[in-house]
């Protein structure tokens, strides 16, 4: 029988990307261009929804092109984006509003509100209030209620592109539950909006999407849209799933016990569960739920974690030639690496505090980025490698929390994706503080890969998830954590902790100072 290809869309925040694959377990093309942001003013980023749909139909073209496979045995496809932020949409599926981004931080007054009922909010949807959903549709209904009232539906990007591709209605717009744990608003367990919460902050329930299933069929490839993209129209379009969510699919994240860490913009740890266990005490994590049925993850992340090593490195480049003794000019991040790796363990006692557009788990939004003990000793390489450092720092208080909801989960291997899955360096060190053994995959772009095989299992191509995975995704190197290391960390990883927790007036006192002006 001739091979069947499906074809995975990841909406992302930097780059949009797609993955086709076969039945049989071959990847046979990638394509990936980069996402316009738009940021004109301070707490403001914000996306074209439009402008996401296009690019996301040249990735999938692309893809066609590069494989050159017979159109007509594309057989079915998903999408996955981005999970916090929300656009929106008219009744004839028009945006009514940019995409608002998880990055975005004007909402925060919001956040404030919704977390007066934070226990009940973290009990039923399995998030805390942060830059997500629920505040930024009380941003949108109370900073502009007007357009509020144009609003038919509240979308994910991933469902907008596929309202799209399929021609879809706002009556049809939809969400799958692997997103609710941002919504503020749902009851995650019943895969359904809560009444009482939307009743409370006077959300109208009409203008929530419908909950559907990862890998439930929500549309067919229009014939305009085949047309552009070169394919034949009706091809089934499968709802996917939230970009981390499908990531931890394409990473074969699909047992109890094992972790995840997505090494790209944002810095993301997880770890594997098999029930919803919601972290009402330390408001931190959220509590999502896995494309398999019956899995969920406890997560926090850094909503910059990568993005600071950018930052640096092109803060590095920008210096003139033979303006500076730090040597940093023209670096990649190989070279960055191997600097960071001539530095000991705790970088000399220099220690960062990564959080330069806030502190997102725990929501504390005034919390900024900080080199704490620099000295005149320290060199480009203590200053990158106290960045990595930072990521495995803020991972120890989620891994301990973690640990307290899922008392009786053992905990054996974190699988690592993302562009900072090539650094070997930052692989250890995360393996040293951490104690848990870090495995590098064969593919490091595991959400377009996740969504493909969603779309397989969508249309009963792949009867079995986890064997799916498995034809796909294998061990390539393993870092195993150096006790010896581990000791010299744990004072480190307890100096950034108590940074936290004791000098939050001091994060005050800076933010009173920026607003003063």
């Amino acid at each position: 029988m001739p091979a069947a290809y499906l074809c995975g869309i990841d909406v992302g925040t930097t780059n949009t990307k797609a993955t086709l694959i076969s039945d049989d377990g071959a990847v046979l093309a990638e394509a990936s261009e980069p996402s316009r942001i738009n940021q004109r003013g301070p707490g403001w980023v914000e996306q074209d929804p439009d402008e996401m749909a296009a690019a996301a139909e040249r990735v999938l073209g692309e893809c066609v092109r590069q494989a050159g496979v017979d159109p007509a045995r594309v057989a079915g496809i998903a999408i996955t984006g981005q999970m916090a932020g929300v656009a929106s949409v008219d009744a004839d599926w028009n945006p009514v509003t940019p995409y608002d981004s998880w990055l975005d931080t004007r909402c925060d007054p919001y956040v404030a509100v919704m977390r007066r009922r934070a226990d009940s909010i973290i009990a039923a949807s399995g998030g805390p209030p942060t830059y997500s959903h629920g505040p930024k549709m009380l941003w949108w209904k109370h900073e502009y209620p007007e357009i509020f009232r144009r609003i038919h539906k509240f979308v994910m990007p991933a469902a907008y592109v596929a309202g799209r591709l399929a021609d879809l209605t706002g009556d049809q717009a939809f969400i799958d539950p692997t997103y609710l744990h941002f919504s503020c608003l749902a009851d995650i367990r019943a895969q359904a909006w809560s009444e009482e919460l939307c009743s409370h902050f006077e959300i109208p329930m009409e203008k929530l999407p419908r909950i559907v299933e990862p890998s439930d069929v929500v549309g067919r490839l229009s014939r305009e849209a085949a047309a552009r993209v070169g394919l034949v129209s009706g091809i089934p379009i499968v709802a996917g799933a939230g970009d981390q969510s499908a990531a931890m699919l394409g990473a074969g994240v699909i047992r109890p016990g094992i972790g995840y860490d997505a090494a790209g913009t944002a810095s993301s740890f997880a770890l594997c569960v098999p029930g919803f266990s919601p972290d009402v005490a330390h408001k931190t994590l959220v509590t999502g739920r896995l494309p398999a049925p019956g899995l969920w993850y406890a997560l926090g992340y850094i909503n910059g974690g990568g993005l600071n090593l950018r930052w640096l490195r092109d803060m590095l480049r920008a210096l003139p030639a033979g303006g500076s003794s730090c040597g940093g000019m023209g670096l990649d991040y190989a070279q960055l690496d191997d600097l960071a790796s001539r530095v000991p363990p705790g970088s000399d006692g220099l220690v960062f505090v990564p959080h330069l557009g806030g502190r997102v788990c725990p929501n504390q939004p005034n919390v900024r980025g900080a080199w704490v003990g620099l000295r005149w000793s320290h060199s480009t390489g203590h200053l990158y490698r106290a960045l990595l450092e930072s990521v495995a720092y803020e991972y120890s208080i989620y891994l301990d929390i973690e640990q307290r909801l899922a008392p009786d989960v053992a905990f054996h291997e974190v699988r690592v994706v993302g562009g900072g899955s090539q650094s070997a360096l930052w692989n250890q060190l995360k393996a040293d503080v951490l104690g848990v053994p870090y495995t590098r995959l064969n593919r490091s772009e595991a959400g377009s890969l996740g969504a493909a095989i969603l779309a397989g299992y969508g249309i009963g191509v792949f009867r079995d998830l986890e064997a799916a995975v498995s034809a796909f995704v294998h061990p390539v190197e393993r870092f195993e954590p150096r006790p010896e290391k581990r000791e010299l960390y744990r004072p480190f990883a307890a100096f950034y902790r108590n940074l936290l927790e004791e000098y939050a007036g001091l994060w005050e006192g800076v933010a009173s100072l920026s607003l003063s002006r």
